[in-house]
Order: C-alpha cells, then sequence, then structure tokens
C-alpha cells in the first residue's frame, strides 16, 4: 500500500509581488505618495496587522482594484514598542527603566521600512514600471523587488 504525504507549503499561494521600501517618512505620509505616483487608492485599514506572540501592531493600508482584479496592500515593517527593562541596576530600590524595543514583520529585512505586496490572483504582473514610478518619489530612498521564494517568514504577509 503506498503512503502518500500532502506538505501544507504546497497549497501556499506565492503568486503576489512584493517590494521593499526604504524611507523615514510616516505610513499615512508614503501611503498618499503611493497614491498619487501610482495612481492608486490606498486607504488605512481599521485594524492594524497584529501578532500577540510578540505584542507588536503594523500599520496596514488596502485597495482593491476591481478593473484589474488586483489587491494592494502597504504594511509597516517596523514597530517601536516601549518596554519595561529587566536589566538589574544593582540598586536597593526598584527604578522603572524603559526601554524602545524594535520589532519587525520581516525579520530578514530589518534596514525596510515599508513592505508593498500586489496580489493579482496569480496573473503576471509587471514589477518594472511599478518600481520605477517608486524611486522616482524623492522621500522614498531605496526601492527593490523581494524574491518572495526565499522568504523564511511568508506567513506574516497573509493578510486576509
Amino acid at each position: 500500500m503506498a503512503l502518500h504525504k500532502i506538505l501544507v507549503d504546497d497549497f501556499y499561494d506565492d503568486d503576489y509581488s512584493l517590494f521593499a521600501i526604504h524611507c523615514t517618512i510616516e505610513d499615512y505620509r508614503l501611503a498618499y505618495l503611493l497614491n498619487q505616483f501610482l495612481g492608486i487608492q490606498l486607504k488605512r485599514n481599521p485594524q492594524d496587522l497584529d501578532y500577540e506572540y510578540i505584542s507588536a501592531s503594523y500599520s496596514l493600508f488596502d485597495w482593491q482594484d476591481e478593473r484589474q482584479l488586483t489587491n494592494w496592500h502597504l504594511v509597516s515593517n517596523v514597530c517601536k514598542k516601549e518596554e519595561d527593562s529587566v536589566i538589574s541596576s544593582g540598586s536597593l530600590f526598584n527604578s522603572p527603566n524603559k526601554i524602545i524595543v524594535k520589532h519587525n514583520l520581516i525579520p530578514e529585512y530589518k534596514n525596510v521600512n515599508y513592505f508593498l505586496k500586489i496580489d493579482n490572483g496569480g496573473n503576471y504582473i509587471n514589477e518594472k514600471p511599478i518600481l520605477t514610478k517608486l524611486q522616482e518619489i524623492p522621500q522614498i530612498a531605496t526601492a527593490y523587488s523581494v524574491d518572495v521564494m526565499t522568504l523564511k517568514s511568508k506567513e506574516h504577509l497573509i493578510f486576509d
């Protein structure tokens, strides 16, 4: 009798384009600039992308292009939280020390500020003109395409 093994990764859909964006502006400002330069209509999602296991939340902007059947997502890669310090000060009295801890949505890309995910339902997306327009935005230091197949934390990019 033959043994059949089904791998969960076989059903995961990697058919989307992902762009890494390096910039220091606020998320709402970047969404506005992307709307202007790319001709899209990103809007803030009422609920942030939240991961309980690291207590971090990431801003998320969405737009569904009904004409092209494309979903656009802009997500922050950085979450900075103030947490209590666990370092002993060697003092008799407890002094509350706070530190800023930085969490990343995609840990492999720690220096990336934002990701732009474009899901076209498995159809071909011409990335070159999008990348060219991203690089024309003066507030963006650099932008480049990310190979989704090499990501270790792909499950963090599931928004639906």
